[in-house]
């Protein structure tokens, strides 16, 4: 199989690692994140700035304005936003959002919402998480009711992405509802949409540990628009449930070539410390103990850029497939983030944990990474439960 990138994977590459190196280095992000209290640990201008390299369209269809780009695309662009250690919540918003929009919903309302996010005037992301629901995606509380015509929701959510203050919030969140069934039921969800200046809808946002904001969105009697039925049925070829399945699972795809990004210039960052960093009069690469760490941390690296690799051309298989492979991808990633963040700060020492030096930032964000769509031990027993009926060795 050839792994090797096309001329415009190629091109892309270069495109977005120029204007990283050049436009967002780590000074840059510190005074974002530091600016956080109305801006929701986002900046407008970063957000222009991929807008403006249209990025924000990649998946977005031609015919709304975007570039129609695929997974791999989409991975070469999360390494280098990963490498860049990039604020700005792409994922959610250009891959995962589009995602939905693209290929479930109504023409009327693609029209309405994809040219806009490709040209960085709206926001549009997945709320899906609640309390309780310890990642599960069919744990659903929030209620939606129709009420003629439009529908209404109640119920809350927790971790929703693009939530901050002013500039730094979502224009519109894709809301998984419960329309029938019990909580658990998963045949029961729907999708709608909901405006954030709509009746009943109150955000509260919150920092996280890597810098960004999050939010808990509570919704009141909150009128929406039915995106995607809890079941199959005309138009649409599957539920509610199998979309948010599939746009979760770009989300994890995504976050997991994020993390080789970071991962790959956080170990850049540690050899180049080595090769400076003295000690009894010569260079501390030179001790074998730690060049055998270093060797280690390349080995998760590579461990983890191979099951990025396998997510990603995962993305299109059958379901149960595609839904074990983004697990295993997972579980790798959350073992090799771990390592190789753990020894880049054992390398630094007390350095690597200063706010002024880049190497706890980046630990951050992967600790972030590993927290985020299901942790390394909620993979690993998705990984078991499909396996039941194989020792996994032909599987």
């Amino acid at each position: 199989m050839d792994f090797d990138f096309n001329d415009d994977q190629a091109q892309l590459r270069d495109a977005v690692q120029k204007w990283v190196s050049k436009d967002f280095d780590f000074e840059r992000r510190r005074g974002i994140v530091k600016a956080g209290g109305q801006q929701g640990g986002y900046s407008k201008e970063v957000w222009q700035s991929l807008a403006d390299l249209g990025l924000l369209g990649l998946a977005v269809p031609g015919d709304h304005g975007g570039m129609d780009m695929g997974p791999v695309e989409a991975m070469v662009v999360m390494e280098e936003l990963g490498r860049g250690l990039v604020l700005a919540p792409y994922a959610a918003v250009a891959l995962m959002g589009v995602a939905v929009l693209r290929d479930h919903v109504p023409a009327a309302v693609q029209a309405q919402w994809l040219p806009r996010i490709a040209e960085g005037r709206a926001r549009l992301a997945l709320a899906h998480q609640e309390r309780k629901a310890r990642y599960r995606l069919d744990h659903v509380t929030t209620t939606a009711q129709a009420q003629g015509e439009t529908w209404v929701l109640n119920g809350s959510k927790s971790l929703v992405p693009v939530g901050g203050l002013d500039d730094g919030v979502a224009e519109a969140y894709i809301v998984p509802a419960r329309v029938t069934g019990a909580v658990d039921d998963h045949a029961g969800i729907g999708l709608f949409l909901v405006e954030r200046g709509a009746a009943g809808v109150r955000v509260q946002p919150h920092p996280l540990q890597d810098g960004s904001r999050a939010a808990e969105l509570t919704l009141t009697q909150s009128p929406s628009t039915l995106l995607v039925p809890a079941l199959s049925q005309g138009a649409h070829p599957l539920g509610g449930y199998a979309v948010l399945e599939h746009a979760t699972d770009i989300g994890i795809a995504a976050l997991c070539a994020e993390a080789v990004g970071a991962m790959e210039q956080l170990l850049a960052i540690t050899v180049d410390y080595l090769n400076t960093r003295k000690q009894f009069g010569v260079v501390i690469a030179s001790f074998q103990a730690l060049r055998h760490r270093v060797a280690d941390m390349k080995m998760q690296l590579e461990l983890a850029r191979s099951m990025s690799y396998y997510a990603t051309l995962k993305l299109t298989a059958p379901v149960a497939e595609r839904r074990r492979a983004l697990s295993q991808a997972k579980v790798q990633l959350g073992q090799s983030m771990r390592f190789v963040g753990q020894q880049a700060i054992q390398l630094h020492g007390g350095i690597g944990v200063t706010d002024e030096y880049s190497v706890g930032h980046y630990v951050k964000r992967l600790t972030t990474i590993e927290l985020t769509m299901g942790d390394t031990l909620h993979h690993l027993g998705e990984v078991s439960r499909r396996m039941e009926n194989t020792a996994g060795v032909f599987a």
